[in-house]
C-alpha cells in the first residue's frame, strides 16, 4: 500500500487522531471510514464538540425521546448520549487499540468544565465515566487547573487513564508531569498494573498564536510583526524538551508508560498560515496530535515534512522566546488569559448544549 502523509507522520512518531466525533459518524460508518483511509488512529471529544453534534440534525432524536419518557434533565441526557458515542467509538478502535498494546485506539471524553476547580467533584465524575463506559480504551479529560490537578493524579491512582487538557505554559506542564509521577507511584503502591494504564498531556497551540499575534500587531514594530505564527510552535517545541528531560531515566515503576505530550488546537485560526503548519512542524517521537479533519486532509494533500521538528528545537525555540520577551510579550499574563478563556470557551459550550438539549427534552 501506498503511504499517505499521516503514515509519514506515524513513522516519525507522532499519532493522529481526530478531533472530532457524532453518532452520525458512528451510525454511517464514516469514523471507519476516516480510519481506513486517513490512518486516524484516536479520537477526543470535548464540550464543544459534542454540542455542535448534538443540536443539529435527528441522528439523536430516538434516543431523547426514550430519556424524556424517563424523566432525565439535560445534564444527564447529554451524558448518556455522549458515554453512548464514545462507547461505541471505543469498540470501533479495540483493533488498534490492541495492534498498538494500548498506546492507540484511544477515545476521550472530557469531565464537566463548569467543576474544574473541585478536586473532589472532578474525581468523582472521572470515576463514573471510566466505570459507566467500560471500555479499556477510554481516557478521560480533566483540565490542569489548580483546582483539577490533584484529581489528575488521584483518577491515575485509582488505574484511570487520563487525557491532561486544556495545558498552555511549560511552567504549568511541569506541574502536570509532577502529578503523573505521584499518580503512577500511587497506583504501583496500591497493587495497580501500571503497564494498563495511560496518559497524555494536551498543550493547545493555535490558541497561543492567536493571543499572541494580537499583542504583536499591537506592538507593531518590524521585529514584533516577524514572529507572528511562531510562538504556539516554540511553545510546544520548549514543552517536548521539558518532556525528554523529566522521562529520560525517570525512576518510575517497571511498565510505567510514559505520558505523551499531545498537540490539540492544530487546525490553524489564521488563514495567511499552512493549513498543516502545526502538524508538520510538531512532528516527532512519542507524541500525538488531534487534528480537525480538514486540517487532516490539507496534511493528505499538500504537507511536506521535514523529519523530526521536536528533538532538537529547544536551543531555537528558546531564541525565538526570547525574542518574543524582548518586544514585551508577557507570557505569564498571555498563559493566564488563554487557560482562563480556555474554561470560559468549555463551559459556554457545555451550557449552550444542555440549553439545547432542554429545548429537545
Amino acid at each position: 500500500m501506498t503511504k499517505n502523509n499521516i503514515d509519514k507522520l506515524a513513522e516519525l512518531g507522532t499519532s493522529a487522531w481526530l478531533d472530532d466525533l457524532s453518532r452520525d459518524r458512528l451510525v454511517s460508518g464514516n469514523l471507519k471510514e476516516v480510519i481506513d483511509t486517513k490512518s486516524v488512529v484516536g479520537v477526543t471529544t470535548n464540550p464543544s464538540i459534542f454540542s455542535s453534534a448534538m443540536s443539529t440534525g435527528t441522528a439523536y432524536d430516538a434516543d431523547i425521546a426514550k430519556l424524556k419518557e424517563k424523566g432525565v434533565d439535560a445534564a444527564e441526557a447529554v451524558y448518556s448520549l455522549a458515554m453512548d458515542d464514545v462507547r461505541d467509538a471505543c469498540d470501533v478502535f479495540t483493533e488498534i487499540f490492541e495492534k498498538s498494546e494500548g498506546k492507540d485506539g484511544r477515545v476521550s471524553i472530557e469531565v464537566d468544565p463548569r467543576i474544574s476547580d473541585d478536586r473532589e467533584a472532578t474525581l468523582a465524575q472521572a470515576r463514573e465515566l471510566w466505570e459507566k463506559i467500560d471500555r479499556p480504551n477510554l481516557m478521560i479529560k480533566i483540565p490542569a487547573t489548580d483546582g483539577s490537578l490533584p484529581a489528575i493524579a488521584d483518577a491515575l491512582a485509582e488505574g484511570i487513564s487520563v487525557n491532561v487538557t486544556l495545558l498552555f505554559s511549560v511552567d504549568r506542564y511541569k506541574e502536570v508531569i509532577k502529578a503523573f509521577k505521584d499518580g503512577i507511584n500511587r497506583a504501583h503502591a496500591a497493587g495497580k498494573d501500571v503497564s494498563t494504564i495511560h496518559s497524555v498531556a494536551s498543550f493547545f497551540i493555535s490558541r497561543v498564536d492567536t493571543e499572541v499575534d494580537k499583542r504583536l500587531e499591537e506592538i507593531g514594530s518590524e521585529l514584533a510583526l516577524a514572529l507572528r505564527g511562531k510562538a504556539g510552535i516554540a511553545n510546544a517545541q520548549l514543552a517536548y524538551a521539558l518532556f525528554k528531560e523529566e522521562f529520560a531515566g525517570a525512576d518510575l515503576p517497571e511498565g510505567t508508560n510514559v505520558q505523551r505530550p499531545l498537540w490539540a488546537s492544530t487546525g490553524v485560526k489564521n488563514p495567511e498560515y499552512p493549513a498543516w503548519i502545526y502538524v508538520t512542524e510538531l512532528a516527532g517521537p512519542d507524541t500525538v496530535n488531534t487534528i480537525p479533519e480538514d486540517t487532516i486532509d490539507a496534511v493528505l494533500e499538500n504537507a511536506e515534512f521535514n523529519g523530526d521538528t521536536l528533538t532538537n528545537s529547544k536551543q531555537e525555540a528558546q531564541a525565538i522566546f526570547e525574542q518574543l520577551k524582548e518586544v514585551g510579550i508577557n507570557f505569564d499574563e498571555v498563559f493566564s488569559v488563554l487557560e482562563r478563556e480556555g474554561v470560559e470557551k468549555f463551559v459556554d459550550a457545555w451550557q449552550e448544549l444542555l440549553d439545547s438539549m432542554s429545548k429537545r427534552l
